[in-house]
């Protein structure tokens, strides 16, 4: 059966329907309307020769690919065949997924309304978060700090008897973790264990406190040099914020300048000044990255970080052979393949001196 006479047989069969059931439910001694060759005559109804009124929808006899109306007129007082008579649009759409079935199920029942609490997103710390704090904020502030956490600039302003004060409490706030862990803080090795820790946290955190003009220190020049310039295997030491443990490994420094360059030495400061802070390796990578590029506005910054965790080696799934490593392109590092592929090229490379 072709698509056309498919829909021509659905709509006479209801159609027909629809006369019988008003015939059936019509009072006695209802006038029926007449009409003319080509005009559409049902029970019920009272209008001219050649009008089509109908408590249904009529189809035109000239085209069998046409459609049912939907009366234009309210629902009350009529037969609920009328009611059910409402075909839906997607009439071909049904026909073409189920194109044996010749009669569909009547009345059209419409998909349900899908519950509008399973379309929102998962709450993660991702869409929780507003942005990340190398993003939000610039790299470098108007004194010269650059992201320092909450409490940095109480530290550089603090008097010598407030950081003794501080120094205090972190003492005390040790010796309690010792004491809850079960050991003796009165025994010999453990008697000055607060302090040296106390002493060992604040260094491991100094960067907080450093001023990246002093890290500088001026040592930026005005030279005529448009080639790529790359200082690698510079050292770090680092603490997880996670567990509070070590993570070490080399970063490597590139960027092309754009007519001023930076003091050799200031590139292996400015990656030292980042990691003397609670850190993740992925922010410290961008942080070097983001400030470099705000001090000489270079064409191209590409900062390639590899360390080890001691979070994953010691502890946890303890695999003493991972090694992380992370990377950040700005410029034309991120923009032009060849000048990565440079970069990434002389950072494979093994020269020995």
């Amino acid at each position: 059966m072709s698509r056309k006479d498919f829909i021509d047989k659905d709509i006479d069969r209801r159609v027909a329907q629809i006369n019988i059931s008003s015939a059936s439910t019509e009072p006695t001694g209802l006038p029926v309307s007449t009409g003319s060759a080509g005009s559409f005559t049902s029970v019920g109804s009272v209008g001219s020769v050649g009008s089509m009124s109908s408590i249904g929808s009529n189809k035109h006899t000239s085209s069998p690919l046409s459609r049912p109306v939907k009366p234009s007129y309210s629902h009350e007082g009529l037969p609920n065949s009328a009611i059910d008579y409402c075909v839906p649009n997607d009439m071909n759409d049904r026909y073409n997924e189920n194109p044996d079935d010749t009669v569909p199920t009547l009345p059209y029942q419409p998909k349900p309304i899908r519950n509008q609490s399973h379309s929102r997103a998962f709450s993660t710390p991702l869409n929780t978060r507003p942005a990340s704090p190398y993003t939000l904020n610039p790299p470098i502030d108007a004194d010269g700090l650059s992201w320092p956490s909450i409490g940095a600039r109480k530290r550089i302003d603090s008097t010598p008897e407030e950081a003794v004060q501080r120094q205090k409490k972190i003492e005390d706030a040790i010796r309690t973790i010792l004491i809850e862990l079960g050991e003796d803080v009165n025994r010999e090795g453990l008697i000055r264990t607060p302090e040296r820790y106390a002493k060992a946290m604040l260094f491991f955190t100094k960067g907080y406190e450093d001023n990246i003009k002093d890290v500088i220190n001026q040592a930026v020049f005005e030279e005529d040099h448009d080639e790529m310039v790359m200082v690698k295997d510079i050292q770090i030491y680092s603490l997880c914020e996670h567990h509070l443990v070590p993570f070490y490994g080399k970063v490597h420094i590139g960027y092309i300048p754009n007519k001023r360059v930076l003091g050799l030495s200031k590139l292996a400061r400015l990656a030292e000044m980042y990691a003397r802070r609670f850190q993740v390796q992925e922010r410290l990578t961008k942080q070097i990255a983001l400030a470099l590029s705000q001090i000489l506005h270079p064409r191209g910054v590409a900062v390639v970080i590899e360390a080890t965790h001691m979070c994953m080696v010691s502890r946890g799934i303890q695999k003493t052979g991972a090694v992380t490593c992370t990377s950040c392109m700005l410029g034309c590092f991120r923009s032009q393949q060849k000048t990565r592929d440079e970069f990434l090229a002389l950072l494979n490379r093994n020269a020995s001196i």
